[in-house]
């Protein structure tokens, strides 16, 4: 498998490239005063913690032909998003989300999830990505049905909450996504990276099998 394959695998799995509810929290964070600055931020995350990111995010973005995860430092950089930029309801999910992690590792393989193989840290992920796509269904087809009885009584007024239904996988992949091709391995090394691009071309076809280009 090569990095193109490994990021439409898991893309088409979760339905797109970077969710909706990603894109809100970031514009939200950046629209919206906040408290939380370098020196008055609580480190979320235990030692244990943070190790489960780098090793998931890898899992994510495994190395390929080109460096994965790990080597372009995606674990920290997915920490200190979650920490410096998510409001406290994604935190508590993201956090329940890793010690569900262990708990699951420890109720199927009575290891830790730091001790399993390759091909068991895989299955523990590939459940919990499976159940995540069958939640944010439901929770969809919920939405809908509430949205349909709220137009046949009265108007209610919409939300600006971006993250109404919290899901941990897809919070992690998303920052793994936007970690990996932020950095420089994943822009220099996965995608068709030019220094100096020289004029702008607007559209252009990409040939077979070429990498989608830097920007």
């Amino acid at each position: 498998m090569d990095r193109r394959e490994a990021i439409r695998n898991v893309a088409i799995l979760m339905g797109g490239a970077i969710s909706a509810t990603t894109m809100g929290v970031l514009f939200d964070s950046c629209n919206q005063p906040s408290e939380k600055t370098a020196g008055n931020t609580k480190d979320l995350f235990s030692d244990n913690h943070k190790a489960l990111i780098t090793e998931i995010s890898d899992i994510i973005i495994p190395t390929t032909d080109s460096p994965g995860a790990k080597a372009a430092g995606v674990g920290p950089f997915v920490a200190m998003m979650m920490n410096e930029c998510y409001p406290e309801k994604a935190q508590k999910a993201f956090v329940d989300g890793l010690d569900d992690v262990e708990d699951r590792s420890k109720s199927k393989f009575s290891k830790s999830f730091m001790e399993l193989s390759v091909a068991q840290r895989n299955e523990v992920i590939k459940s919990i990505a499976d159940e995540t796509v069958q939640k944010r269904k439901e929770d969809k087809e919920k939405e809908k049905k509430d949205a349909d009885k709220q137009a046949t009584t009265v108007k209610s007024k919409g939300t600006n909450d971006p993250v109404k239904n919290v899901y941990f996988f897809q919070l992690m992949r998303d920052l793994t996504l936007l970690g990996y091709f932020s950095s420089e391995v994943g822009t220099t090394k996965a995608l068709a990276y030019v220094q100096v691009p020289g004029r702008y071309e607007g559209c252009t076809d990409l040939k077979p099998g070429q990498k989608a280009w830097a920007i």
